[in-house]
């Protein structure tokens, strides 16, 4: 660890790891020890938490591909990812996955950053045994003496490979005829030590224990693999919520797998890693999460159901060796077992790759054209020969030269390689430019305002050129939530195995139904879970939840970027559809229903109560003195405890003030004075810009941190207020300015710069200022203008001249 840190003084540590879980169990662990140890500050930063502040001033940052990528994309204006002197990747060789772009991308821009700073920025990869290990360390810039790649069998715990082969045609019958090797694997090499058996769905978790449990009752012992004592485990029973694991835990099996609720595994977790259960029946992620190794590893099947082809395919070759590796307890163990059930036709693949290093390949021409978008928009790629220059630092490139046949690369000469990469690049541009993200003009690149959004908000290109195609259609809260379900993003969605006859019944429950979709469609499901989640609807399986988390994970830079496209557009009642569906998501409230539901222990009832005695919006409340509203709530029977939790929320909510002038107009206008009743005048499309000073004057002192109520069994996900101000016109549903803004002081004031709108005649400009999470406190000002015709601010001129 300390050789880690001997890079350049005052230099930055950054850790890609591949899953959250991995980001949040390796800041645990040096959150502790790095600050007391050598006095260094750990930051996480992910979707889930990222506190700029800190990270300007943190010495390790912890972080996900993603998110890296997102981050680094604006190096010019972020002094701290130019500071980074050390970049450890874990899990290096999934460069030949899905995910394998990101990685590649990250490397090859950081190695250009430090190109371009003159500051020097070491890399270490950590992955498992790979064939063409030179390779990737030479892309990595390491020198003569920094490679250590050593074979499979090396490990600090030997491991025993055991590869069996079923036969069977059929998925289900096979798992079914795996179930009692997995128990006799159980009893001839772990008898008395811990056993992770892995399978490929929360279903085969199910079924694989109890059968399991039934080949048990047939010993001697049946409640042979229970550690815990009586008392003990019959308290841990009493406090799980999933009824399969409350059986299957008494006769000491545990089931761990994404659908189960966060105490349930945590209480899992716990039993198997304190030896209180013998075995463990998890899917393949708990390989990639949390640090659970057992003596023995059954891996039960080596394929998945894949949802969009519908039909079974086989785990990538290092989520079988990354499952393998959970074998070996280095604190208790001489050696560590893995036996690899598989379909028969393949023992001989898998009895090479497993003994064997694999080649890794690359996979960034297959995502080539979001990269190239964000590059365009940072301004290192100009021109076309700047993007093939690009690809020249890409792993992509080094394995191009020493695989050409697995890229489809006839010409290896000089000429065939410039050409085979010309092409792809052309293609490429082509596409971005086919999806509005760049403009080419001759062999200059430029990015469009609808690329900059793509890239700054890590969209995938071809959503963002729908939510410009379908811009017209969001006339309502259901159009937008359409549009937005539609997005690429949400196309990995899983969809499992009959999942769709679930989602025809959710459909029936939620307030839009499925709008139209394939029930068996990801994004007809992401539809139904965001309906779901606004409305309270209860999930029909514990799955779900697992699956709105990951929903919700996108959605908010996703409706950010919807409304940005908005405005680029000038649709004013579009991005406010938008900006009220962000409210709903938030506070699960939809736009028809009373705001007044955002306050705990207020019903239907006691809002319609409200209602009738002149009290309609939430901001009602929030501008009202602590007397008047205890006496409003007690006329609607809200008392005691009931009306206390009310009123606090209140005291916390923000209560904005609102009033709006016209500043200047670049020296064409006349302006009214800016006193009460004015009428500001300008030159209609005039060609100086507008400028509207809005001043905020928020009444509560408080931080950042929004109010986020509790639904669909979701914990309260820490989150910061964010508001729009908004300039636009009715009349002509024309958006002419908006800005992000966070409002934390007594007072503040935004100036927002626009051309003023086209048509002569009298016209009100309403500027707005609008919340991003709480439904029921926008506030709005109109202002009053004439707009003059064309020739006004010279005849004015010219008038004033003669005088």
């Amino acid at each position: 660890m300390l050789r880690l840190f001997r890079t350049r003084p005052k230099a930055k540590f950054v850790y890609v790891a591949p899953m959250k879980a991995l980001v949040r169990e390796r800041v645990k662990d040096w959150g502790v020890r790095l600050p007391k140890m050598l006095g260094k500050k750990v930051v996480e930063l992910t979707g889930d938490v990222s506190d700029a502040g800190a990270v300007e001033t943190a010495d390790v940052i912890v972080t996900t591909p993603e998110k890296w990528d997102g981050v680094s994309r604006s190096w010019h204006s972020r002094k701290y990812v130019q500071n980074v002197g050390l970049v450890v990747i874990d899990e290096i060789h999934l460069l030949g996955e899905d995910r394998g772009p990101v990685l590649e991308v990250i490397v090859s821009r950081m190695r250009y950053i430090s190109s371009q700073t003159q500051s020097p920025v070491r890399f270490v990869g950590m992955s498992t045994a790979i064939a063409n290990a030179q390779d990737v360390a030479d892309w990595l810039g390491a020198k003569d003496g920094g490679v250590f790649n050593f074979h499979p069998s090396v490990r600090p715990v030997p491991m025993q490979v055991h590869i069996q082969g079923y036969e069977g045609q059929f998925y289900c019958p096979r798992m079914a005829i795996m179930n009692k090797p997995t128990f006799a694997a159980i009893q001839d090499y772990s008898k008395d030590k811990p056993v992770i058996v892995f399978v490929s769905s929360r279903r085969q978790t199910r079924l694989t224990a109890l059968d399991l449990i039934q080949l048990g009752a047939q010993t001697e012992n049946p409640r042979q693999f229970v550690r815990a004592d009586e008392e003990e485990l019959r308290q841990a029973v009493s406090r799980i919520k999933d009824p399969n694991l409350r059986h299957t835990i008494s006769f000491g099996i545990g089931l761990h797998h994404a659908g189960l609720c966060e105490s349930d595994r945590n209480l899992v977790e716990n039993f198997f890693e304190q030896c209180k259960i013998q075995v463990l029946v998890s899917t393949s992620t708990l390989a990639w999460g949390v640090n659970l190794p057992a003596h023995l590893v059954v891996i039960k099947g080596t394929e998945f159901y894949d949802a969009p082809s519908k039909r079974y395919v086989d785990f990538p070759i290092t989520d079988v060796l990354q499952m393998m590796g959970r074998a070996g307890r280095p604190q208790f163990d001489t050696v560590g077992i893995a036996v690899v059930m598989v379909h028969a036709p393949k023992k001989a693949f898998y009895k090479r790759f497993l003994y064997e290093p694999f080649p890794v390949e690359s996979s960034l021409s297959d995502a080539l054209h979001n990269h190239i978008n964000a590059e365009i928009v940072s301004g290192t790629i100009k021109t076309k020969a700047h993007a093939v220059d690009y690809l020249t630092w890409t792993y992509f490139f080094r394995r191009l030269l020493c695989n050409p046949a697995y890229y489809h690369l006839e010409d290896t000469s000089h000429e065939g390689i410039s050409a085979y990469l010309a092409s792809l690049v052309q293609r490429t541009l082509e596409d971005l430019e086919d999806t509005e993200c760049i403009e080419v003009e001759e062999d200059q690149i430029n990015a469009t305002t609808l690329g900059r959004i793509t890239a700054y908000y890590y969209l995938d290109h071809t959503t963002a050129h729908m939510f410009a195609s379908k811009v017209e259609n969001l006339v309502d809260q259901q159009s937008v939530l359409d549009v937005l379900s539609k997005a690429t993003e949400f196309a990995e969605l899983p969809v499992r195995h009959n999942e769709e006859h679930l989602n025809a019944d959710l459909a029936k429950q939620v307030k839009f139904g499925g709008m139209g979709g394939a029930m068996e469609s990801p994004h007809t499901k992401t539809s139904l879970l965001i309906q779901a989640h606004i409305g309270k609807v209860p999930m029909p399986i514990a799955d779900y939840n697992t699956d709105l988390r990951s929903v919700l994970e996108q959605t908010g830079r996703v409706l950010q970027a919807l409304v940005d496209v908005t405005a680029d557009a000038g649709y004013l009642d579009a991005a406010l559809q938008v900006m009220r569906l962000s409210q709903s998501m938030t506070a699960c409230l939809f736009a028809d229903q009373s705001s007044l539901l955002t306050l705990p222990n207020v019903t239907e009832r006691v809002a319609r109560d409200l209602n009738d005695m002149g009290v309609c919006a939430l901001r009602q409340l929030v501008d009202m003195s602590r007397e008047d509203v205890v006496g409003v709530l007690r006329k609607c029977g809200v008392v005691g405890a009931l009306a206390a939790g009310a009123q606090q929320l209140l005291q916390q909510l923000p209560a904005i003030r609102l009033s709006a002038v016209i500043a200047g107009d670049g020296g064409k206008g006349k302006g009214g004075g800016g006193g009460k009743g004015s009428v500001f005048e300008m030159e209609a499309g005039g060609e100086g810009e507008v400028v509207m000073r809005i001043e905020q004057t928020n009444r509560t002192k408080r931080g950042s941190a929004a109010y986020v109520p509790k639904s669909n069994n979701l914990p309260s996900k820490a989150r910061s207020e964010g508001w729009w101000a908004v300039v636009g016109c009715k009349e002509t549903d024309e958006l002419l300015a908006l800005k992000r803004l966070s409002i934390r002081r007594e007072s503040t004031s935004t100036v927002l710069s626009f051309l003023a709108p086209e048509d002569p005649g009298h016209a009100t400009l309403t500027a707005y200022i609008i919340s991003d999470c709480y439904v029921g406190l926008d506030v709005e000002h109109d202002v009053p203008v004439l707009l003059h015709p064309a020739s006004w601010a010279r005849d004015a001129t010219d008038l004033k001249d003669a005088s």
